[in-house]
């Protein structure tokens, strides 16, 4: 099966990035063009699912240097593993934030208490996990 090539207005499209952002990431190592067509630029399909990857990572905080390097990463790169790991407890943490203020904003959307910012369930939401375990009231 012959794979074809996908000009860069058409991965922009499909990715829902500028064609400058493309042009950037390839300036930065994170994906490649295949050639050209006159002056566009042409890419693999497969580079969409690198793509994703690289808007995932941005969405979770990751550098452009840092996605670089986990473009490159090999089973070895313990450095990497190392940031990978507290990489991934920041996340946790941030994900533990969320929750705690989607939960505290379904409670606002019903809670009839007056002030709203003086509901105690309201403000237990925004709690973080260790000043709950320092304040031995909320338990």
């Amino acid at each position: 099966m012959v794979e074809t090539s996908l000009d860069i207005a058409e991965v922009a499209e499909r990715s829902g990035l500028a064609p400058s952002a493309l042009r950037f990431y390839e300036n930065r190592g994170l994906i490649a063009s295949s050639g050209r067509n006159g002056l566009r630029r042409l890419y693999r399909p497969n580079v969409l699912e690198r793509l994703a990857l690289i808007a995932c990572a941005r969405g979770a905080g990751f550098t452009i240097a840092e996605i670089a390097r986990l473009l490159r990463a090999t089973p070895d790169d313990t450095e990497l593993r190392a940031r990978m790991a507290d990489k991934a407890r920041e996340l946790e943490e941030d994900i533990a934030r969320l929750t705690r203020m989607r939960n505290g904003l379904h409670h606002a959307s019903t809670c009839t208490h007056e002030p709203l910012v003086g509901c105690p369930d309201f403000k237990r939401s925004f709690e973080s996990p260790r000043v709950s375990r320092l304040n031995p009231r909320n338990t």
